[in-house]
């Protein structure tokens, strides 16, 4: 399914690149980190780079990175940019399937989230049994 540069929503940070790619190619709203349709965000692209240009295309983030929240000069740009932010959490790393399934499973809570929840910044927790609100 080809990406639909006018209705893009989300963007797959490089914390879970294996997730975006494969999104990306399920659905036509989605980007992620090296994507063509966001050359301003290559590989490697650092936080500080990347947040305001998410941002400014008014997409919504998908991460397993909780640095973005726990740093104060991301926590910075998350606030100053009003970034939203899904976060797959989580103790340990899991294979990008299994991520793959915990976001398809949740994705109509990810919808009523975004609708309900509005402009950012706001961060919420993709936990294998629901989904929570963490304070920025």
């Amino acid at each position: 399914m080809p990406t639909d540069p006018a209705g893009l929503r989300f963007f797959a940070d490089e914390s879970v690149l294996g997730l975006g790619k494969a999104l990306a190619i399920a659905r036509r709203d989605l980007i992620h980190v090296g994507h063509p349709l966001i050359p301003t965000v290559p590989l490697g692209a650092l936080d500080p780079v990347w947040i305001p240009e998410v941002a400014a295309r008014d997409l919504i983030v998908i991460a397993r990175d909780r640095r973005i929240r726990t740093k104060p000069g991301e926590l910075a740009l998350l606030r100053e940019h009003g970034l939203r932010v899904f976060w797959i959490s989580g103790k340990k790393d899991l294979a990008t399937w299994d991520y793959l399934v915990r976001i398809v499973r949740r994705w109509q809570e990810i919808e009523t989230t975004i609708a309900a929840k509005g402009a950012g910044p706001w961060f919420v927790a993709i936990n294998d049994g629901k989904l929570s609100d963490i304070p920025v």
